[in-house]
């Protein structure tokens, strides 16, 4: 748990959900939500840096296991890591850069 609460887990799994609605998977969000929550469970056996591969393939089971297609479920989980994990790396390049030219770092 992210800083002894709740939080991070609660918004991690809306951010699935989020992707799901707008990817139209006929999956209840409370099963989507539910979904994320044992994948997440899941994969910590198999723990590997920021949880790549084995969250990745937790999600998708669980999301067919809910009743999604395999390709619903695959273009879902590509959505929620291309927007949990690359999109943020953009401003982090841009931030980064500037300290670079400021001879910050």
């Amino acid at each position: 748990l992210w800083g002894g609460s709740l939080a991070f887990p609660v918004l991690q799994a809306a951010g699935l959900v989020a992707v799901a609605l707008a990817v139209d998977v006929p999956v209840p969000v409370i099963h989507v939500a539910i979904a994320y929550l044992a994948a997440s469970v899941a994969a910590a056996a198999v723990p590997t840096p920021g949880g790549i591969g084995s969250v990745d393939a937790a999600l998708v089971v669980a999301l067919v296991a809910a009743g999604a297609s395999v390709t619903a479920a695959g273009s879902v989980v590509l959505g929620y890591r291309i927007i949990t994990v690359w999109l943020p790396l953009i401003p982090g390049a841009l931030v980064l850069g500037a300290l670079v030219r400021s001879k910050v770092v």
